[in-house]
């Protein structure tokens, strides 16, 4: 028996265990997160008698006597000052990380009430956030300290609310302090929990799938293979994903799923999984793109291994470029890299009604889960209902079916509640990543530095399963040529099939890749034309009214220039400042149809705002309320945002293409206009009681090679430009990234999605890599590169708009995926300026931060 206090109350458990499942299952204390499970990430922080320690790693045994206190367990005015500060700062996003990072902050409070800001950092060093880049929980924690030592009071919220004000997003206060919903804090009565047998190799023909010893097992409910599914095919865009590979059939890479074990106790689902027998045979994979386009590669799919191409061409580049004074050729390589969201993935589905089936997810759209399952059960789609709970980060890695699908089958065939959560070794193994690509690059100028034409070809590792890869790749194309007035390009994309684990939507999709190799080009051409690198890019920035190298024209809104403006002094005055700028699209664009869809219903004197628009910490739920206020004159606390909810919420689209604060933004207007509206007639909420008010927004625009002169790629593009400062030692001192954004909705939000795309383009261009050898991944989570705290410079993040804006959304556009698009590419150019030396792969090499191989 170990005896040991929680909280103050004493507590006892007659067998030992991880300190993180008493917490959470015993004690239902869900503040405590599991990251991780290696004693990396922090979410799981706890404090020790006085200390913080991994509740992960933390075993009851060594506990005897010992007290210890999580986010439940301090004292409510203590709690008060740190939902406050946490929330004025801005320092919480998708708020996975919060609980771990309070504990932390406390430790360091309880005994310096005056840290430094390197202290703070210091204290939160064993924390990792995805979101924020640790300036604002830093600015929190520093806050934070203010309050205790001169014990100041809280003050109250605003009554009124517009639109480019500082604001409290709506969902502060339960990521504080643990209490809101993530799916794994869940569970239900007569909750079974299910998991995959995952594939041995990263290619093999399963002969024989044995389940006999694992069906015996006194705890196994169930043990499910491929001819237990209706329809063993899913894909988010393209059917080409098996849900269970079936006997007889070739697995395509190292996480593809063989049999789903279910069990009544999850400590029993490892034990029932070894007793499934997999007669496989391995043969040889393909893990190089160029590789797999030979004749005599492996399949990886029967129609072979080019999944897309793609083209974009306009103008004469070959001639344009045959005539230049100056031209650049350089080839660029660029890794796999994993988005390391801090929550890993989980679902709960449980019967409901006549053979349907509800869900409980954390995806990036509800309504293609919804899709996507119902295809697989072959039930219609009002049969499935999906429920979003909080979501602990995506990035675009939770935009595929990862769990969603094995839970909804292993309960609709169960008859009972099932649960499915990744360990973070399987979310590694099976989620997407970030493409790697193998880009050639071509870039012109004349004897002005002028721009007169470019020619790129990329090859582009979609990996076993297409995934996003065919619009990952179009957007790749679409944005290489940078944000530049000249029209002579000829671009062509391949996305290719491999066994290495699959790619998909990742943060900057697209862009990041192709933005790295044409930012560096431009580098060299300036060199060439004896002028500064800032100054080709002013010269050369597209402005309004003229022709982006795609063909279309570019709007009133647009505001290069001024994001070049706005860093030339910070540039001009350090000798190792690398510069680069960039272009990204708010909006699914290419003439696909995209729609953004809101309902307001008034509901027992309050306004509900309903959107299926996901938030996985980006804030498009204070982004709406900011607008209805706006629109209607109501106050903030008049409005109730709701959670995405298939059976109750319309279908906004997918959280992806930084096209939510457009999309469902202006949604959201149009809807607030009819309801300001009716308030003006009817003069109360009070006498609305009842009504609904809907809003609906199409964006229209064309298909890549469309024959208009200038084609409408997309409906709005947000524009910016970074400069990464170094110091002697060759370590990134500073960020400035100026960011055309329209207008700002929430100033917190705004500036937190810069801060935080900044420090991941800073890990993609220094640290980061998700290497594979022969398809099998090689690194856990504490070793791939993720920034921490105490290694993060300052950003500053300088928000711009033009003098006129865009009516939808009442000018705003998106910023979640554009902040880290130009870093990279920045910090290659001020290695460039520090040292001579040229750098064309990813992560930089020979860096402060890594060392050349």
């Amino acid at each position: 028996m170990f005896t040991f206090k929680v909280n103050g109350k004493e507590c006892q458990s007659s067998r030992d265990g991880r300190l993180i499942d008493y917490l959470r299952d015993e004690l239902r204390l869900t503040a405590v997160k599991e990251g991780c499970s290696e004693g990396t990430c922090g979410t799981c922080t706890v404090i020790v008698d006085g200390k913080k320690g991994k509740a992960c790693i933390l075993k009851l045994s060594k506990l005897e006597g010992k007290s210890i206190t999580t986010v439940e367990g301090i004292p409510e005015e203590e709690m008060k000052v740190y939902v406050h500060c946490f929330a004025e700062a801005g320092a919480v996003q998708c708020g996975f990380c919060i609980p771990g990072m309070i504990i932390s902050a406390k430790v360091l409070l309880d005994a310096n009430l005056y840290p430094t800001r390197e202290e703070v950092k210091k204290a939160i060093h064993g924390n990792i956030c995805r979101c924020t880049g640790y300036q604002k929980i830093e600015d929190a924690i520093l806050m934070a300290a203010e309050y205790f030592r001169e014990k100041r009071m809280i003050p109250e919220g605003p009554k009124h609310l517009g639109l480019t004000q500082r604001f409290q997003r709506v969902d502060v206060e339960e990521k504080v302090r643990g209490t809101g919903e993530f799916v794994d804090d869940i569970i239900l009565p007569d909750m079974a929990y299910a998991k995959a047998l995952r594939s041995p190799y990263p290619r093999a023909r399963i002969h024989r799938i044995d389940i006999t010893r694992a069906l015996a097992h006194e705890d196994c409910v169930a043990v499910y293979t491929a001819k237990d599914v209706p329809n063993n095919i899913c894909g988010h865009i393209v059917q080409d994903w098996d849900v269970l590979i079936p006997e007889g059939g070739i697995t395509r890479y190292i996480g593809d799923a063989i049999a789903l074990a279910v069990v009544n106790h999850k400590e029993n689902l490892e034990e029932v999984l070894s007793l499934i027998q997999v007669d496989a045979e391995e043969l040889p994979p393909v893990t190089n793109p160029i590789d797999a386009l030979k004749e005599d590669a492996p399949k990886v799919h029967e129609g072979g291994n080019l999944l897309t191409k793609k083209v974009c061409k306009r103008g004469d580049a070959e001639g344009a470029i045959a005539s230049s004074k100056y031209v650049v050729t350089r080839h660029y390589s660029v890794p796999f890299t994993d988005h390391a969201f801090m929550e890993p993935e989980c679902a709960i589905a449980f019967p409901e009604g006549e053979d349907g089936v509800h869900l409980y997810t954390a995806g990036q759209s509800v309504y293609d889960e919804q899709h996507e399952i119902s295809s697989i059960l072959q039930l219609p789609a009002e049969k499935v209902v999906v429920e979003s709970k909080l979501v602990g980060g995506g990035f675009g890695g939770k935009e595929d079916m990862s769990v969603q699908h094995h839970a909804a089958l292993a309960a609709w065939l169960s008859k009972r509640p099932v649960k499915v959560k990744f360990s973070r070794k399987e979310s590694l193994l099976v989620h997407v990543k970030r493409h790697a690509m193998e880009m050639d690059f071509t870039t012109a100028c004349d004897e002005n530095g002028y721009l007169t034409g470019m020619k790129a070809v990329l090859y582009s590792d979609t990996g076993a399963y297409a995934s996003l890869g065919g619009p990952v790749l179009e957007r790749a194309c679409t944005h290489a040529a940078g944000p530049y007035n000249y029209q002579n390009v000829d671009i062509v994309g391949y996305g290719v099939y491999t066994n290495n684990i699959p790619a998909g939507a990742y943060r900057g999709f697209g862009v990041t890749q192709s933005c790295f190799a044409t930012e560096c080009n431009l580098n060299l051409l300036a060199e060439m034309a004896g002028i500064t690198p800032w100054e080709i890019r002013y010269r050369n920035a597209i402005r309004p009214g003229q022709t982006l190298p795609n063909g279309q024209i570019a709007t009133k809104d647009c505001a290069l220039a001024q994001t070049l403006e706005a860093v030339k002094e910070v540039y001009d005055s350090h000798p190792y400042a690398g510069i680069a700028s960039c272009m990204k699209n708010s909006g699914v664009g290419v003439g696909i149809p995209d729609i953004g869809r809101c309902r307001l219903t008034v509901e027992n004197g309050k306004v509900h705002i309903l959107t299926s628009a996901a938030c996985m910490g980006q804030g498009v739920g204070t982004v709406t309320i900011h607008i209805v206020c706006e629109m209607t004159g109501l106050a903030p606390a008049l409005l109730v945002h709701e959670r995405p909810n298939t059976e109750r919420t319309p279908d906004s689209g997918t959280s992806t293409a930084s096209r939510q604060t457009l999309f469902t933004g202006e949604a959201t207007r149009r809807a607030s206009i009819l309801l300001g509206e009716a308030l003006e007639e009817k003069g109360s909420l009070q006498a609305l009681e009842g009504t609904s008010y809907y809003g609906e927004y199409l964006g229209e625009t064309d298909p890549m090679g469309s024959p208009k002169p200038n084609p409408v790629s997309h409906i709005a593009y947000g524009y910016a430009t970074q400069v990464v400062i170094l110091d002697e030692a060759g370590k990134v001192t500073e960020v400035v990234a100026a960011h055309d954004v329209g207008t700002v909705v929430n100033v917190q939000s705004c500036e937190g999605q810069v801060e935080g795309g900044v420090v991941m383009g800073l890990g993609y261009a220094l640290t980061e890599d998700f290497p594979m050898a022969e398809g099998r991944p090689t690194l856990n989570y504490g070793k791939l590169g993720l920034f921490r705290a105490s290694q993060t410079p300052p950003v500053q993040a300088i928000l711009i708009t033009s003098e006129e804006v865009l009516e939808e959304a009442c000018g705003a556009k998106g910023v979640g995926e554009i902040s880290s698009v130009p870093t990279a590419p920045a910090c290659a150019h001020a290695y460039y300026r520090y040292d001579g030396i040229e750098r064309t792969r990813l992560p930089l090499e020979n860096t402060f931060y890594r060392k050349a191989k």
